[in-house]
């Protein structure tokens, strides 16, 4: 029994392997996994396990940085008013208190902007121009967003206010006419690494002022802000991205601002040993609860803050927006999981398209996440705003929703996204028209192997290769995350040494061993409940397929196992 169709790399080539584990004074499992994240000598191991700034590439590499950093130069000479125009979710959040800090520090009359979701929606629009206008702006500088603001960026022009674009987003055929434009991808742009966040374009930004005016070392104070808007929008962690969040993280575990030292706080949690997907699971939520129920300016001004105790107070509404948050997105899971039923074709259909009107258009996006997560289909969640239908596409990994949403772009009012995630619009009129259209693309270019959920195992081991030491190693592959997955292993033939138990929800407890030995391992599997009454404690021997992580008990660190699939074996003859 498996829940889950299960894959083991390719191995490295092995004299490669031994020559690497021979020069790091590491075990062959390790070398191999080092090889296959495109580690393959000393030197190259020495830049992995010890990411330095030294490292980072010359910011006036990004195509259009010059006339930037001039032009941000001239308004802080010229004492004229900027404003900083940010995204409402946590890499836009961050990106504005990075801006607005690094040039309040140097004395700017500066302001930030966010624009509100429910009532303004995403980006630059007209509106908020017409409001930054009459606060006397005389320069823009769009952080996460601007690349696709061509209309407003015109309107702006008509003012005469400059704006300044840093995006990491696919931009248009037509490029905004802005004063200048940095973003990575830009078509042009031969900027070395291509998968900054919007606060790693933002830092670019900022260190190239530095560096113009002597102050090089300056902007890397807002590291810890880099690295939880990095973790959080889940970009590659490799190159750049992988220094900054590793230095960020640092700062956030040894040093952290009064706003991040209250949401982990208020999170239950200590700095100290804070991790990557920590920030994402914990911190980043809390943030971007208020850019999805209300207004986002709040988390723009608890990172911005230098007093404790407001840091404190507002950190305690973005807990109480995030409960509120968890409330409205369990009804909206409930309620569509009886949608569900009624309405999609399980069997037949290659994707899930759900609409309702008065679903909150604050946590579609993360439904349709769950539902991708517990059905591997992708997932549309419409609500109704304004007389069209609105929401969220959510995609399996390997497959290109925004692609196919293209085929349907004829259906569609608008839609812009990237290949795992998108937004849409569709005319309630042609809701069924667009489902049909849909459905359809994806049943002529979904492969089969698409429609299976994968793992990806980087390694078989024996339990008995899990040493303090090879632990202590693997820890220094961190920061995990896109690009840089914490590794997946596989053990065969292992024996349940404990009861298992649930805990929470639907979540197994238990322990194992192998080959007969005294040595066991804890282990947790999220969501693996249903094998409660199929594994018993010294009766079956299974495979598991499994991460491994430190877990602190009685002041010292242990391996733990992290479950993510089992294969029960037949007793008799080992085999599944």
């Amino acid at each position: 029994m498996q829940t889950k169709h299960w894959k083991l790399k390719e191995p490295a080539d092995e004299k490669a392997v031994l020559a690497l584990a021979d020069s790091l004074n590491i075990s062959s499992v390790l070398a191999s996994l080092l090889i296959n994240r495109g580690v393959t000598n000393f030197f190259e191991a020495k830049s992995y396990f010890r990411p330095s700034l030294d490292s980072l590439h010359d910011p006036f590499l990004i195509d259009g940085m010059h006339d930037a950093s001039t032009r941000v130069i001239r308004a802080l000479t010229n004492n004229e008013k900027i404003c900083v125009y940010g995204d409402y979710d946590v890499d836009g959040t961050c990106s504005a208190a990075l801006m607005y800090l690094f040039l309040k520090e140097l004395g700017a009359q500066v302001e930030t902007y966010i624009p509100n979701r429910l009532t303004e929606g995403y980006g630059m629009s007209n509106q908020s121009i017409d409001i930054i206008k009459d606060h006397g702006v005389k320069l823009i500088i769009s952080v996460d967003c601007g690349i696709t603001a061509v209309d407003e960026i015109d309107h702006a022009n008509s003012h005469g206010i400059d704006t300044i674009v840093c995006d990491h987003h696919q931009s248009k055929e037509i490029l905004p006419k802005a004063y200048a434009i940095l973003d990575p991808i830009k078509p042009g742009c031969n900027y070395p690494f291509k998968h900054l966040s919007g606060a790693g374009v933002a830092l670019k930004l900022a260190l190239a002022v530095a560096i113009s005016i002597g102050k090089k070392e300056m902007p890397f104070k807002y590291l810890d802000l880099v690295a939880l808007a990095g973790a959080a929008d889940i970009v590659p962690l490799t190159g750049e991205n992988r220094v900054l969040v590793k230095e960020g993280l640092e700062q956030i575990n040894t040093n952290p601002r009064p706003g991040i030292a209250a949401l982990i706080r208020s999170a239950r949690m200590e700095p100290g040993n804070l991790s990557a997907g920590q920030v994402v699971f914990t911190i980043a939520p809390r943030v971007n609860a208020v850019g999805r129920l209300g207004d986002a300016n709040r988390s723009v001004e608890l990172f911005t803050t230098d007093d404790p105790e407001k840091a404190i107070e507002l950190a305690r509404v973005l807990e109480d927006e995030n409960t509120e948050r968890r409330k409205i997105d369990e009804m909206t899971f409930s309620h569509a999981m009886n949608l569900l039923e009624e309405t999609v074709d399980m069997e037949n259909d290659p994707a899930i398209v759900l609409h309702f009107d008065d679903w909150h258009p604050g946590v579609i996006g993360i439904v349709a996440s769950r539902m991708v997560e517990k059905f591997h289909r992708p997932t549309i969640m419409l609500t109704t705003i304004d007389g069209v239908a609105k929401g969220s596409a959510r995609s399996i990994p390997g497959f290109n929703i925004y692609e196919a949403l293209q085929n349907c772009e004829d259906l569609l009012v608008q839609f812009g996204g990237h290949e795992a995630a998108a937004g849409l619009a569709v005319e309630i009129d042609k809701l069924d028209e667009f489902k049909k259209k849909f459905l359809d693309v994806l049943k002529n270019c979904m492969t089969e192997e698409q429609t299976i959920q994968e793992i990806v195992i980087d390694a078989k081991i024996n339990l008995s290769e899990i040493s303090p030491k090879f632990v202590r190693i693997l820890d220094q592959f961190a920061p995990f995350g896109p690009g840089n997955m914490r590794p997946t292993f596989l053990s065969e033939n292992v024996t349940v040494a404990q009861t298992p138990r649930l805990v929470g929800t639907n979540h197994l407890v238990t322990s194992f061993k192998q080959n007969g030995g005294d040595k066991t391992f804890d282990a947790i599997g999220f969501n693996l409940g249903s094998f409660i009454n199929k594994i018993d404690k010294n009766k079956n021997l299974v495979d598991i397929v499994y991460t491994i992580e430190s877990m602190q008990k009685d002041g010292k660190a242990y391996p733990q196992i992290r479950l993510r699939d089992i294969n029960i074996k037949d007793n008799n003859n080992g085999k599944s």
